[in-house]
């Protein structure tokens, strides 16, 4: 599993020009699910991004996660995280998951970090063609892969 993360001032997904979730200060959260991924992935990477401390504390330094600013999440699948460019100029998708697999796995994520935020999160649409509008704060930006714990 991997997750592309934002953090943002604010953010917002459309499909076919209506909104469907945005949010203020907090992440957005482009997630990708290959074949190899299981329940696992999902609870290690939830309790990583909760505690991820990226956020200012009072001195401007990175020392607080989103928990600690009650900050609001926007997940949206993503499976292009898993594109494999290697051979030629078109990238590949072999390695995204087919979506019996995928599907469950985004929901299943979605739930688990609205349960550890102690709030909704906003999504996108699963499969669906998606406009999303962020103004990313800092920039930051994190890649974060489930495979590569160590």
């Amino acid at each position: 599993m991997r997750a592309l993360i934002q953090r943002v001032s604010r953010a917002s997904v459309s499909i076919e020009g209506e909104i469907h979730g945005e949010i203020g200060n907090g992440l957005t959260i482009l997630l990708g699910v290959c074949e190899e991924d299981n329940g696992d992935d999902v609870d290690w990477l939830v309790r990583k991004i909760a505690a991820l401390r990226i956020f200012d504390d009072e001195q401007g330094v990175m020392n607080r996660s989103i928990i600690d600013t009650e900050g609001e999440a926007l997940v949206v699948s993503q499976f292009t995280l898993y594109a494999s460019y290697k051979k030629g100029n078109r990238p590949s998708w072999f390695r995204a998951a087919r979506h019996e697999i995928s599907v469950p796995l985004y929901e299943q994520f979605c739930n688990a970090l609205s349960a550890a935020l102690g709030k909704e999160v906003k999504t996108g649409v699963f499969g669906a063609n998606m406009q999303v509008e962020l103004i990313n704060d800092g920039p930051v930006t994190i890649m974060i892969d489930t495979k590569n714990r160590e």
